[in-house]
């Protein structure tokens, strides 16, 4: 009965997120292989004694560019353990689709990552392998030493479902080329998002709508439209996780300011078919906001010396000229290595999660490009990653402005899909000519998350 149960949340959790959607065991009806004491300290004898009583482990991942370097780590850890790692990519909405069907009963695999969209869910259905004895005894592994919301984000009633694997912030991609023909300034670290509206109009003006100076994906909020909420002192969700002041005026100011940028941009229709990155990539737009997970894929792109990086715009909400605390904003969030549950060799699976997640691994992804660390302090080597391209907007977005957690409750992707529908702000999208429309899609807003989280 339990395992219908889960199917049916489950379901309507992921049809959620397939809705709003911009990475071998059944499933358990409980977590005794983790949750009892003794069975862990069995586990743990077996490794110390120099063996497992597995040969292999398969990981699943949603994101290619991440493939090749995540291998390379995973075999370092095979020419200390002898197991063999296997990395399986599968894409977004299968990887979802997949997981929740070994979730019902299926085959999961031994290793995957866990999104914020779905953590919650997936931790209060006994699907995760609880790795908080395993954690009690690695000297490895400190909580204090990972980025604080990464970590909370995996823990649930005292537990740790996963262990964070790396953190992301947002940054201005621009083509030095577009802006070139057009006699417009590149963009600096001293831009407003008044700026880059104004940057942006005149590209577009004056491509006759040929190219876009900006584009926008509304549907992928983390790298676009949630920082102007946080820039103009608002929040998507409060701190507490139990309410959001969208409706605000200050709410309503940096939407105000997305209206504004949409006009000068590529149509909604235009990025629902084409989408922001092949739009940039085919040199239809000049600039979009994007995430340090998408580095790679400008990086090998064949026009990629025309590309450059500036950390995003800033809110001048007091008019003084400066980027003042609180007015730069950059959202971040953080995958985390998981566990099936009822994997065979939880202890292998769990030295294999601690690898990844050590000083040592988390420093060699960092270096090879793959991401910045869930582990602070050793992301610096990801701005000299790419040869040729300067990314170091995105680890100057934590030195030298503020950062804030992805928003989450514990059914994210409930009020996250009714935002992008009719009765959120699908209306304002589609038309932002309208101030008042998105000041009323703000007050619709405000009501659909509150009421969201009171029927959580």
């Amino acid at each position: 009965m339990k395992k219908k149960i889960v199917a049916l949340v489950l379901s309507t959790v992921m049809t959620a997120a397939l809705a709003g959607c911009g990475e071998s065991a059944s499933a358990p009806a409980n977590t005794t292989a983790n949750s009892d004491s003794n069975s862990v300290a069995a586990a743990q004898a077996t490794g110390s004694e120099g063996g497992y009583s597995t040969d292999s482990i398969t990981i699943n991942i949603w994101d290619s560019n991440q493939q090749a370097g995540l291998q390379a780590i995973a075999d370092d850890w095979t020419a200390k353990s002898g197991v063999k790692v296997n990395i399986e990519v599968i894409d977004w909405d299968n990887y979802w689709t997949l997981l929740e069907a070994g979730a019902s009963g299926g085959e999961m695999p031994d290793v995957f990552w866990m999104h914020s969209n779905t953590a919650q869910m997936y931790m209060e259905n006994d699907i995760l392998l609880d790795l908080t004895d395993y954690i009690a005894a690695d000297d490895a592994v400190k909580q204090e030493n990972y980025y604080e919301g990464v970590w909370n984000l995996y823990s649930s009633n005292g537990k740790q479902y996963a262990l964070p694997k790396d953190h992301d912030t947002i940054a201005l991609l621009y083509n030095k080329a577009i802006f070139d023909k057009y006699n417009v300034e590149y963009p600096t670290d001293d831009w407003t998002w008044n700026d880059m509206y104004e940057a942006a109009k005149t590209i577009t003006e004056a491509s006759n709508g040929d190219v876009y100076g900006m584009a926008m994906n509304t549907s992928n909020n983390q790298d676009g439209w949630y920082n102007l909420v946080y820039d103009y002192g608002a929040k998507v969700i409060t701190e507490d996780h139990k309410g959001t002041t969208i409706g605000s005026a200050e709410g309503k100011a940096g939407m105000e300011m997305v209206r504004q940028l949409l006009t000068v941009g590529a149509p909604q229709s235009v990025v629902a078919e084409t989408g922001t990155d092949s739009l940039f990539i085919s040199g239809k737009t000049a600039m979009i906001t994007q995430g340090s997970w998408m580095i790679n894929a400008f990086y090998t792109a064949e026009n990629h010396a025309d590309y450059a990086w500036a950390m995003l715009p800033y809110a001048d909400t007091n008019n003084n000229g400066a980027c003042d605390e609180g007015e730069r904003y950059s959202a971040y969030n953080g995958l985390g290595w998981a566990a099936n549950a009822n994997v065979a060799d939880p202890k292998a699976c769990y030295d294999l999660i601690s690898y990844f997640c050590s000083e040592e691994g988390q420093k060699k992804q960092a270096e090879l490009g793959v991401t910045m660390g869930g582990l602070k302090g050793v992301s610096e080597a990801f701005s000299s990653a790419f040869e040729g391209m300067d990314v170091s907007a995105f680890v100057r977005a934590e030195e030298e402005g503020d950062l804030f957690f992805r928003p989450y409750t514990r059914k994210t992707t409930v009020w996250e899909d009714a935002l992008q529908q009719q009765g959120g702000f699908l209306d304002a999208w589609q038309d932002p000519s309208d101030s008042a429309l998105m000041a009323t899609c703000c007050d619709n807003a405000q009501k659909i998350i509150e009421d969201a989280i009171a029927a959580e």
